[in-house]
């Protein structure tokens, strides 16, 4: 994997927000990292569950789309998500793509420490979609990087 990020093929200001970095996004697999802040903490001082939940949920959808990143975008259908131990440090986040149909991706992502020692693990059902629905009937369209297409 990279060991530089690579620009995300869609933009996702939340992603953007949180200091997610993607640094591998092909074949049915990728990976992100994030750097962890003190806005990325709980009352423990450890990452918040969200943290986890959001690197988990990106790098499940970002392996279900990296089979054809001018294709379709994904929604999440559902996910489960276990807690292992506490995440501290920099964390890596690994998806990969199980199972797809011609609209559903199955897939699973962990997320370790700085250490390499697990700390989460999900599986989810992600929908390829091309536009989501939106107020007053109409369609909201993927927001593209314009950057170069991540490998």
């Amino acid at each position: 994997m990279s060991r530089s990020p690579i620009a995300f093929p869609l933009r996702i200001p939340f992603v953007e927000q949180l200091g997610l970095e993607l640094h591998a996004c092909a074949g049915g697999a990728s990976e992100l990292r994030v750097d962890l802040k003190e806005a990325h903490m709980n009352s423990w001082e450890v990452a918040h569950g969200g943290v986890l939940m959001t690197m988990l949920d990106v790098a499940m959808a970002t392996a279900a789309r990296s089979l054809n990143l001018d294709g379709p975008g994904v929604a999440t259908v559902e996910m489960k998500t276990s807690f292992m131990r506490p995440a501290e440090g920099e964390l890596r986040a690994t998806g990969k793509l199980l199972h797809r149909t011609s609209t559903l991706a199955f897939c699973e992502a962990s997320v370790f420490d700085g250490d390499g020692q697990l700390c989460a693990h999900g599986t989810g059902t992600f929908k390829y979609v091309r536009a989501l629905p939106a107020k007053g009937r109409q369609l909201k369209a993927l927001q593209r990087q314009d950057g170069p297409r991540a490998e």
